[in-house]
């Protein structure tokens, strides 16, 4: 696993028995790994997701929704990491109920799929972000982006701050604490709906993981209201010199300020910059 994979996560791994390498700082890093010891040492090598079982094994998390839910559905909203998930629901549901719309959810940082469904090709993503860490991949697989191009409907992206909100909400709601990755379909299923003016309708979204340290929980905090638009966070850059601080302090003096943080930019610049929160209900 990659060395940013949550200590829970690979906690709970080391306690089924097995041996836990945190190699590289993203998915594909570690993969690239993961096959030169399968080389090395004459090991299998198991993809999480570009392989037809693999893919059919996710598929049966369709089958469960369309036999659990018999009336009528709308959509089903299902987080994009490599795409084996939705590939295999995708692949079931549009065999036994092809009126069902399968739309995928990806973080906008990391949207190797939307980008490669938009091109008609697979794209390698310079960089991916690491927030959804579990959906943090840099190119989807072959097998998954085929499956993907005949019968997915769509894919919605989702930011940081929508993601933070929507882990806040199903805390609030049903007192469970989702991963980043694990509430990516929860924030797109609310903006799609949002965005169409949907109502009456059934959707299902697909929370498919837990594993947030407990220390990433402030970020989700300080990152919530904003997702949900009642707080704004702002930056900007000060010249360090006498009595820039004191004319910004004027000129937003008038705003519900409710912190302000300040440091060294990371290029070393003298400069400060300012971080200002306000709440805007």
């Amino acid at each position: 696993m990659p060395v940013t994979t949550p200590e829970i996560k690979w906690r709970s791994v080391e306690r089924l028995g097995a041996t836990v390498v945190l190699k590289g700082d993203s998915y594909d890093e570690a993969q690239s790994y993961a096959k030169l010891r399968c080389e090395q040492e004459g090991r299998t090598f198991i993809p999480p997701f570009d392989h037809p079982d693999i893919i059919a094994g996710q598929g049966t998390v369709g089958m469960e929704i369309v036999r659990q839910l018999q009336g009528p559905l709308h959509a089903i909203f299902v987080p994009v990491g490599g795409g084996g998930l939705i590939a295999g629901i995708a692949a079931y549901v549009k065999r036994v109920r092809p009126e069902v719309k399968i739309i995928g959810v990806e973080p906008s940082d990391a949207n190797a799929m939307a980008l490669s469904l938009c091109h008609g090709q697979r794209v390698v993503l310079e960089h991916v972000g690491g927030f959804a860490d579990g959906v943090a991949v840099k190119v989807v697989g072959e097998e998954t982006f085929r499956l993907c191009q005949e019968l997915v409907d769509g894919i919605v992206l989702v930011s940081r701050d929508a993601i933070c909100a929507s882990i806040k909400d199903m805390f609030e709601e049903n007192r469970n604490i989702l991963e980043p990755a694990g509430a990516l379909a929860l924030a797109g299923a609310e903006a799609y709906c949002k965005h169409y003016g949907l109502k009456g309708e059934t959707v299902v979204a697909i929370s498919s993981g837990a594993n947030m340290n407990f220390d990433r929980l402030r970020l989700v905090t300080e990152l919530a209201d904003v997702g949900r638009k009642r707080e704004a966070v702002l930056a900007t850059f000060l010249p360090e010199e006498q009595g820039s601080f004191k004319k910004f302090a004027e000129l937003v003096g008038r705003m519900n300020i409710t912190e302000f943080k300040y440091r060294y930019d990371s290029n070393g610049k003298e400069a400060l910059v300012l971080l200002q929160c306000w709440h805007l209900y």
